[in-house]
């Protein structure tokens, strides 16, 4: 892995992704991504770079070395293993690692007793990660809960993800995709058979801005947000307010006169209005990358604004702290 502000950015035409993904996390008892309580399965490989991203060991698709520098003794096990180099001890007896040449293989890991080291990634073949989240079925039946796949972006894996629901569905499960929208609208088309709900993310409307803060245009998100409500599929759509981006009453505004206008309008059963937390920041420096945004949370007027903003225009708008 090379230090970068925020992995290399993907092309505008992203490339494909393996056809089996790697699972980051399997967050049990959530309640953050959808109704009742909730297994969210957090999917490795994104096209998007949010400058805000919470989850960056879910942008690149392959495995994804994280290492604790608190953790670690600098007992030197892992330089003495790795082939390619990455670690060292200096004269000092601190412990430097240079992702240059790594390639994830894990074999500094499996050696770090003080677990300072760790691999990211791990498949899940569909039957075997449906009867582990299917453990919690009483817990989704009395609080109206499912499971969500996240990312990351599940929706790069259609195939796998498709299976992995069918079978969901099939234990008595609900399903729901957390997405931001930048795929084929046929990876939609697959899903949606298995699929009870959609959280779609929008997070800006002007292509500049959006792919400013993104790298990426959002006009294949719109339009599929647009295809997606038009059939009728159910949605809650997640708006993050993320001051220097898009918290200003202006863009927001043009974000949602674009959902208002919409299509098979009823199909949008919530809004959520996420204001920015940098509760993900730690993260970054324990995977070699760099977090770019320095901002606090935007305040309180602004978010009480933006909902009156889009309660006016008859949205189903909710405000989450």
């Amino acid at each position: 892995m090379r230090r970068s502000d925020r992995s290399d950015p993907p092309p505008d035409g992203p490339a494909a992704p393996p056809a089996r993904p790697l699972i980051s996390n399997i967050q049990r008892f959530s309640l953050d991504d959808g109704p009742g309580i909730r297994t969210t399965v957090f999917v490795k490989g994104c096209n998007l770079r949010c400058a805000w991203c919470h989850n960056p060991e879910c942008l690149t698709p392959g495995h994804s070395l994280q290492f604790h520098a608190a953790a670690c003794t600098a007992c030197g096990r892992c330089a003495a293993v790795c082939p390619r180099g990455c670690h060292r001890l200096a004269a000092d007896g601190r412990h430097h690692l240079d992702r240059t040449d790594c390639d994830g293989c894990g074999l500094c890991a499996r050696h770090c007793r003080a677990g300072a080291l760790q691999v990211i990634g791990r498949y899940y073949p569909p039957p075997e990660l449906t009867a582990f989240l299917a453990r919690d079925r009483r817990y989704y039946a009395e609080s109206g809960g499912g499971v969500t796949f996240s990312g990351g972006e599940p929706l790069l894996f259609p195939v796998w993800l498709r299976e992995t629901m069918a079978l969901c569905r099939a234990a008595g499960l609900t399903t729901a995709v957390d997405t931001a929208g930048r795929v084929p609208y046929a990876a939609f088309q697959a899903v949606a058979p298995v699929t009870d709900l959609f959280l779609f993310d929008v997070k800006l409307f002007t292509p500049a801005r959006h792919r400013a803060a993104t790298g990426v245009s959002g006009e294949r998100i719109r339009a599929n947000l647009q295809r997606l409500t038009a059939a009728g599929a159910p949605v809650w759509v997640r708006v993050p307010v993320v001051p220097g981006y898009n918290a200003d009453l202006r863009e927001l505004g043009r974000v949602a006169g674009f959902l208002a206008a919409l299509p098979g309008r009823a199909a949008i059963k919530r809004v959520d209005l996420l204001p920015y937390h940098d509760y993900g920041a730690g993260k970054y420096a324990d995977l070699g990358l760099v977090y770019g945004v320095q901002t606090p949370p935007p305040d309180g007027d602004l978010m009480r604004e933006a909902f009156l903003l889009f309660e006016n225009l008859g949205l189903p708008v909710k405000q989450e702290t």
